[in-house]
């Protein structure tokens, strides 16, 4: 038997998904997330799906692992030292940056300006110039690039991005040649290798960022390559990338900035695989967890990949699932400003250490997952019995906002954090949905994560997004998400052309060679040409525009410019309600490049063979009454049950509310399709 198995490190738990390919059965395991050195987290969960699995660990033949690694080396000022050349007239090109300031006019007041990535002191710029066509102006001086790199002292990491070097990256080369003399042991980020495309300062930036986390990025992977390897697993390592595919554990050493958003698109892929199963090709995903919320649009079974990949304050040029963040999660701490007196749930999170009051780890402030205990929608216990809950002190914590704001009970102030952490979460998914042109109503909303199915059934009434999908294993869905995608490569280039001056035969020309640029890649890793998939998308714009949209070509068949303008006007419109009439351009040009898809077996449950039975019933309180909610033990469910609301069906890594007049039945893939009773 094989076994592939998903590993996704999030704020509060670290989630494990086993996963027997030809069967399709899974073993799953949760455990609390460690955030001074993730693979200990890591390697406890997985020991401990193993045991239960009953299998050795060297029986594993992948593991495929979501991390946050790269994205906290950012959030938490805490990466590298990071040399940087520019050519000579742009060593201020991050001082400069974009003239972008969040807030407005309140910005200009209040906003302290991040610091780049590469002090300015640890920048130096070379005597070298290349023109946009390619064109050698000043050829590069290697006795000044020697002076240069001598100046920089000790760095963890060095970025090289010359101007205009994505025409030719002759001179990037040649640095890194001379870099790899004069400081050796120092890993080198190349702007052409990076992101080969036009814009100096996202090239810049984009490149820095690689350069910055890339150390801690290679020490966390190195290691956990090493324990595993200790603990018996023969298996291969592949990391996954911020657009939903894998990388090998080199190859993401090499690119770490192509894995900033590696854990929320885990959720996404995982939200597909099991949106298909059901039959529902459009969809928006909602996974939250411990400490935010992510949420993201899929088409088609294909989630939107946006260009930009933003972390905190910081924005660089990187292919990622369009995941749009909001700081609202089970540990948003609720709380109430002495000068409004108006309630507000989080960004602040209790996290994983002390976590919510309930969870009796010294936590005392009021939370979300406080909230959701005090109405009654938790269990005694959580992650298969690893936390039990102590209700009294949810209580307690709880009171604390009820007597601020002059409430009669906890349960008042409970429904009150409720409510407000839903609206947050609906402006998370108005962000992709709505002010993207799209009606969420024409959509499925597939909820996970640890706290995601309790507040499902709450945000599809709010969205008219039915049916709410919740998966088998929620809590641990980004891991089944690493463990169901496959190997990707990408390659760029910048053509920067009008159509007028381009033909058909050499825009196929770039697409096919950039093919073979991304192939060659993914064969490097062990994926054979036969195995591959490549498709292909252009960024285009109106001739004389600053800014570009992505568009997908779907076939090389013929002359395929006529279609990308039809579809780049389609586009632009649907996004800003207008045409120009002037000539389209194309700006920059992709091929990805992406392996076979695992194939892992859909689990079919056995028909129900009468009304299921409730385990317990319990009082909840919903819609400012208390009422008798059935409790209902998931793992005894059948294909075709109806389970009508008020309900509550536990699980071991989540649990999911049914609100009155509402029904979930369950899908013969193991998943609850919770609709309004009129449409259940």
């Amino acid at each position: 038997m094989t076994y592939r198995l998903g590993v996704d490190v999030g704020g509060t738990f670290t989630d494990v998904l086993l996963v027997e390919e030809a069967s399709g059965a899974t073993w799953r395991a949760k455990t609390a997330s460690t955030p001074s050195d993730q693979a200990v987290g890591v390697l406890n969960g997985i020991g401990k799906v193993c045991a239960e699995a009953g299998i050795a660990m060297s029986e594993i033949a992948e593991v495929l692992h979501g991390t946050t690694v790269a994205t906290n080396a950012i959030l938490e000022g805490k990466g590298a030292t990071v040399g940087l050349v520019t050519t000579k007239g742009f060593r201020q090109v991050l001082q400069i940056a974009r003239s972008y300031v969040p807030g407005g006019l309140a910005g200009w007041i209040i906003w302290p300006k991040p610091e780049p990535l590469a002090a300015l002191e640890n920048t130096v710029e070379v005597d070298e110039r290349l023109a946009s066509d390619g064109t050698v102006i000043r050829e590069l001086d290697e006795d000044d690039v020697r002076a240069q790199l001598a100046k920089l002292g000790s760095v963890d990491a060095l970025a090289v991005s010359l101007i205009n070097s994505f025409s030719d990256p002759a001179h990037e080369k040649r640095i890194a040649e001379i870099a790899a003399e004069l400081l050796p042991g120092v890993p080198v980020s190349l702007s052409s290798d990076v992101l080969p495309e036009l814009r100096e300062y996202e090239r810049t930036v984009t490149t820095v960022a690689n350069g910055y986390v890339q150390p801690q990025v290679k020490r966390y992977v190195e290691t956990l390559r090493g324990q595993l390897r200790e603990g018996g697993v023969q298996g291969e390592l592949a990391i996954l990338r911020s657009d939903g595919g894998l990388s090998s554990a080199d190859a993401a050493i090499a690119s770490p900035v192509t894995m900033l958003l590696s854990g929320p698109a885990g959720g996404v892929t995982g939200a597909v695989w099991v949106a298909e199963q059901c039959g529902y090709s459009d969809l928006i995903t909602f996974d939250m967890g411990g400490t935010s919320t992510d949420v993201a649009l899929v088409q088609g079974l294909t989630p939107r990949i946006g260009r930009e990949t933003k972390v905190g304050d910081l924005t660089v040029r990187a292919s990622s699932v369009d995941v749009r963040t909001v700081g609202a999660g089970g540990g948003s701490i609720a709380h109430v400003p002495e000068l409004t007196r108006a309630l507000r749930v989080g960004p602040q999170s209790a996290g994983a250490d002390p976590g919510p009051a309930a969870y009796g780890k010294g936590g005392t402030e009021p939370t979300v997952t406080d909230a959701n205990v005090v109405l009654g929608y938790l269990p005694a216990s959580l992650a298969g019995g690893e936390i039990t809950l102590d209700v009294a002190a949810s209580r307690d914590a709880v009171d604390l906002v009820a007597k601020s704001m002059g409430l009669d009970s906890p349960e008042q102030a409970a429904a009150g954090i409720v409510d407000i952490v839903n609206e947050n979460m609906l402006g998370g998914l108005r962000l992709v949905s709505v002010q993207q042109g799209f009606d969420p109503r024409d959509f499925a909303l597939v909820a996970f994560g640890g706290a995601g199915p309790l507040h499902a059934n709450a945000l599809g009434k709010l969205t008219g997004a039915w049916p709410v999908i919740v998966p088998p294993s929620p809590g641990v869905l980004c891991a089944l998400g690493d463990a169901t995608t496959s190997k990707r490569s990408e390659a760029a280039r910048t053509v920067l052309q009008r159509f007028a001056d381009l033909t058909g035969g050499e825009l196929v020309t770039v697409l096919t060679d950039l093919a073979a640029e991304a192939g060659a890649r993914l064969a490097d890793q062990g994926v054979a040409e036969a195995d591959q998939t490549t498709t292909y998308q252009v960024d285009v714009r109106y001739h004389g525009q600053g800014f570009e949209i992505p568009i997908d070509v779907p076939t090389l068949d013929g002359d395929p410019l006529a279609a990308l303008a039809a579809d780049f006007d389609t586009e632009h419109e649907r996004l800003f309600s207008f045409l120009l009439g002037t000539d389209h351009e194309l700006v920059n040009a992709r091929a990805t490049v992406s392996g076979p898809r695992p194939s892992v077996a859909a689990v079919t449950l056995p028909e129900s063979e009468g009304p299921p039975t409730p385990i317990d019933t319990h009082p909840i309180h919903v819609s400012g009454a208390t009422v008798d909610a059935h409790v209902y033990d998931r793992t005894t469910l059948r294909a075709g049950d109806v389970i009508t609301g008020p309900a509550i069906v536990v699980e071991m890594d989540s649990t999911t509310l049914v609100l009155p007049d509402h029904a979930a039945t369950v899908h013969a893939s193991g998943s609850l399709l919770i609709n309004p009773v009129s449409e259940a």
